[in-house]
C-alpha cells in the first residue's frame, strides 16, 4: 500500500515548560522507551515555519522540531531526523530507509484509514487559505486551475466538492505552487495560512493576495510508519504503545507553550530577502543604476582606448593632444585654392576664357579635397595596406597646372620664389593621378612652411623609361629652408611628427603628411626620401612608376563625354529624389543642363506615388537620395521594388548620397538598388552610371 505524506506549512516557535512532578508514563511503558534506541523522523524541509532544513546545522528546524524536543525532554525518546524528498512519499520508501516517525502529516479521515501508519493526536491547528493574483475571485469564471502541492488526498476532495469545475494539478512543493499561480500556470493555490504568510513578503509575489477562506482547517500530527506481515498486513502492537507515548507526552504541552513556539519560531524565521529579491524589490532602480553604470564604463573604455591608440600613434606628446585641431591643416592649403580661385573668378568675370580656366582648375582642386578629406578619415586604411590605386590615363600638364594653383599661388603670395623645371619625354601617363598629386602637394606644403619669405622652392621633373612601357617618373622638391636634422630625419616619415623652427611656427600641420606620401609612394612602386643638413634646406625625392600612353593614342584630356539615351535615341527621363532644397536644385540643373528630362520628387514617399502613377517606361532611371523624411531612400526602394508593375523589378535605381562608405553601397544594393553616386556629385561619372 502506499501513502501520501500530507504537507502543511504554518509558523511556529519552540517553547519550554515544566515536566509534570508526576510520573505519566506505566513501567511498562518506561521499559518500552529504554528499549528503544534513537528513532529516525523523516519530515519535509520547504515548510518554513512548521517544518524546514536550517541551514546553519542542517537540522530540522521550526515548530515541530520545538514539539519534538520538548516530547523528547517529557518522555525519554530519542530521535534524529532526516529531510524527506520532494513531492509523494511512498510507503515502500519509508519502509526501505527505515522511518520510525513522520512529522508534520495531515490529521484526517483518510490518513486515519491509511494502510501502514498510525497518527498521532494533533499537535498543532490552523487553517487552509487560497491564494491568487489580485482582483481575480473563486467565481471568475470556469476552467480555473488550482496548485496543490503533492500529497493531500483529503483536500483535493473537498476541492472536488466545493469546485468541481476546478482543475487540480500537483507540484512538488510549495514553492512551485507559488511560482505556477505567480506565472499564471495555475489561477489559485491552497495551503496553511502560517507558510503562506511567509512566502507572501517575497518581493516577486507582490501581485498576489490571501482570498477568503474555505473555512477548512489544517490539523498536524505524527505518523509513525507500521511494519508489515507475510501478507501485507500492518502490526500495530509495535507502535501503538509509541503513539501512545507520544500522544501522552504531547498531552502535557499547553496551548499557552504551543503559541509560544509559534511566536518563536515567527521571530527567529522572518523572511529576509534574498539578492534576487533584492535586485526584483529594487528592479528600477537597479537597471537605471545598471545602465548609467554601463554608460560610464562604455565611456571609460571608449576614452582608455582613444587615449591608448593616440599614445601608440603619435610621436610627440604636444602634437597628440591637439591631433583633432591640426587635423584641417591637411586640407587648409586646397581650400586656400579654392578660395583664391574664386577670388580671381569674381574679379574677372567678364573675361570668359580666364573663368573657364579658373573653374576647370576649382573642378581639379575640389576633386583633390574630397579624396584627401577622405583619406584622412580613412588612414588606417593606408596603413594596413589595404588603399586601392585607380589607374587612368593622364596629362602630366594637368597635374602640373593643378599643383601650381594650389601651391604655387601660395609661394607667391608668400614672397617665394617657386621654379619649375621638366624633361618629360611621356607627357601622357596611366596612374593614379589625385595619389600622385597628393604627395606632391604634402612635399609642396612642407617646404612652404619651412621656406621663409625670399627664398626659393624648386621642383625637378625627369623621366626614365624601364621595361616594356613601364616608365620611372623621379620628382625631386627641394627648397632654401633651415634644413633638418639627422634626428630628426630618422622619424620625419613616422606618424604625427614636425620638426619645430622659427620659420614653421604657427603653420603646424597634423604630421600626417610625410607618412601618407611615403606610403603612396611606395604603393606606387616608388618611393619618397630626404636629403638634408641643417642650414643648408632641404630635398624631398619622390619616385613612382607607370605605364605610358604611346604618341598617336587617344589624349585623355580630350576624352568626349557621352550623353546617356535610350535605345529610341531620346533622351533619358530621369526622377530625381532629393529632399534638401539646395541639392536638388543643383542636380536638376546638371542633368538639364547635359540635356536630360528630370521629373523632382521632394521625399521617398513622393518618389513611390510619382513612379506609381507614371505609365511603364516613362521614367528611364531613379536617382535615389537615401537620407529622406517619411520615406528614406532604402525604404522607397524596396517599395518601388515590390509593385507590380512590369517596369518596377527592371528601371534603375542609382543612391545619391553623401554617405559613401561601403556599408551604405551595401545597404543600398540590399534595398535593390543598382548603382551607387557618391556626393559631390562628379558629373561624368555620373552620365557614365546613367547610361549603364
Amino acid at each position: 500500500m502506499f501513502f501520501v505524506v500530507a504537507i502543511a506549512l504554518s509558523i511556529g516557535c519552540m517553547g519550554e515548560s515544566v515536566c509534570a512532578e508526576e510520573d505519566i508514563f506505566t513501567p511498562e511503558e518506561r521499559e518500552y522507551v529504554e528499549s528503544l534506541g534513537v528513532l529516525k523522523v523523516g519530515y519535509v524541509g520547504d515548510r518554513i515555519p512548521i517544518s524546514f532544513k536550517e541551514e546553519a546545522t542542517g537540522e530540522l528546524g521550526g515548530v515541530s522540531r520545538a514539539i519534538f524536543d520538548r516530547i523528547q525532554e517529557i518522555s525519554g525518546l530519542k530521535f534524529e531526523y532526516q529531510e524527506l524528498p520532494s513531492g509523494s512519499v511512498t510507503y515502500d520508501y519509508l519502509a526501505e530507509q527505515k522511518f520510525d516517525l513522520i512529522t508534520s502529516v495531515e490529521y484526517n479521515k483518510q490518513n486515519l484509514k491509511a494502510n501502514g501508519i498510525l497518527l498521532s493526536e494533533p499537535y498543532l491547528s490552523s487553517k487552509k487559505v487560497i491564494v491568487g493574483h489580485k482582483g481575480v475571485t473563486l467565481d471568475s469564471g470556469e476552467n480555473l486551475k488550482i496548485a496543490v502541492a503533492t500529497g493531500s488526498q483529503t483536500l483535493k476532495k473537498v476541492l472536488k466538492e466545493q469546485y468541481p469545475s476546478f482543475e487540480i494539478v500537483d507540484y512538488d512543493s510549495i514553492g512551485k505552487c507559488f511560482e505556477a499561480v505567480n506565472e499564471g500556470q495555475a489561477d489559485f493555490l491552497i495551503q496553511n495560512q502560517y507558510v503562506v504568510e511567509y512566502r507572501m513578503y517575497k518581493p516577486q509575489y507582490e501581485n498576489l493576495t490571501i482570498l477568503p477562506t474555505l473555512g477548512l482547517d489544517d490539523m498536524l500530527c505524527f505518523s509513525a510508519v507500521l511494519p508489515l506481515d507475510s501478507v501485507g498486513t500492518p502490526i500495530f502492537k509495535e507502535k501503538e504503545m509509541l503513539i501512545g507515548i507520544i500522544n501522552k507526552a504531547a498531552d502535557q504541552i499547553s496551548d499557552d507553550e504551543i503559541a509560544n513556539y509559534i511566536i518563536r519560531a515567527t521571530t527567529e524565521n522572518q523572511y529576509h530577502d534574498t539578492p534576487a529579491d533584492f535586485f526584483y524589490r529594487y528592479r528600477y532602480t537597479v537597471m537605471v543604476l545598471l545602465a548609467a553604470v554601463l554608460i560610464v564604463l562604455i565611456l571609460i573604455y571608449v576614452a582608455v582606448r582613444a587615449h591608448i591608440h593616440t599614445l601608440r600613434a603619435q610621436a610627440d606628446a604636444e602634437t597628440r593632444t591637439q591631433f583633432l585641431s591640426m587635423m584641417s591643416h591637411e586640407i587648409r592649403t586646397p581650400l586656400n585654392g579654392l578660395l583664391g580661385l574664386n577670388y580671381l573668378i569674381t574679379r574677372n568675370i567678364d573675361n570668359e576664357k580666364k573663368v573657364r580656366d579658373y573653374l576647370q582648375q576649382s573642378s581639379d582642386v575640389a576633386n583633390y579635397l574630397l579624396i584627401l578629406i577622405n583619406d584622412i578619415l580613412d588612414m588606417s586604411k593606408l596603413q594596413k595596406k589595404q588603399m586601392q590605386l585607380v589607374n587612368k590615363a593622364f596629362a602630366v600638364k594637368g597635374t602640373l597646372k593643378m599643383i601650381d594653383s594650389v601651391s604655387g599661388s601660395r609661394m607667391r603670395e608668400k614672397g617665394i620664389h617657386f621654379v619649375v623645371k621638366k624633361e618629360v619625354p611621356y607627357p601622357r601617363l596611366v596612374g593614379d593621378e589625385t595619389r600622385i598629386e597628393q604627395v606632391l602637394l604634402n612635399v609642396l606644403d612642407n617646404a612652404y612652411k619651412f621656406t621663409p619669405s625670399g627664398g626659393q622652392v624648386t621642383m625637378e621633373i625627369s623621366q626614365e623609361k624601364q621595361k616594356e612601357r613601364r616608365i620611372c617618373t623621379k620628382v625631386s622638391i627641394s627648397d632654401t629652408g633651415p634644413g633638418i636634422s639627422e634626428e630628426f630625419q630618422k622619424k620625419i616619415f613616422d606618424s604625427f611628427t614636425q620638426e619645430r623652427s622659427t620659420v614653421s611656427k604657427g603653420n603646424q600641420g597634423t604630421g600626417l603628411g610625410m607618412a601618407i606620401s611615403r606610403n603612396l609612394a611606395r604603393l606606387m612602386g616608388g618611393d619618397l626620401v630626404v636629403q638634408s643638413k641643417p642650414g643648408q634646406g632641404s630635398t624631398f625625392i619622390f619616385t613612382f612608376v607607370t605605364d605610358y600612353v604611346a604618341e598617336g593614342e587617344e589624349d585623355p584630356e580630350t576624352e568626349p563625354a557621352v550623353l546617356p539615351q535610350t535605345t529610341e535615341g531620346r533622351p533619358l527621363h530621369v526622377l530625381v529624389a532629393e529632399d534638401n532644397e539646395l541639392n536638388a536644385e543643383i542636380v536638376m540643373d546638371l542633368l538639364e543642363t547635359a540635356g536630360l528630362s528630370a521629373t523632382l520628387a521632394s521625399n521617398g514617399q513622393d518618389a513611390v506615388e510619382m513612379f506609381a502613377a507614371s505609365k511603364p517606361g516613362a521614367f528611364d532611371c531613379i536617382l535615389m537620395d537615401l537620407m529622406m523624411p517619411v520615406l528614406n531612400g532604402y525604404e522607397a526602394a524596396r517599395a518601388i521594388r515590390s509593385m507590380d508593375r512590369e517596369d518596377a523589378a527592371t528601371i534603375r535605381i542609382i543612391a545619391c548620397s553623401a554617405n559613401a562608405f561601403e556599408e551604405d553601397r551595401q545597404k543600398a544594393k540590399d534595398s535593390g538598388m543598382d548603382d551607387f553616386v557618391a556626393k559631390p556629385i562628379d558629373v561624368d561619372k555620373l552620365m557614365e552610371k546613367l547610361q549603364g
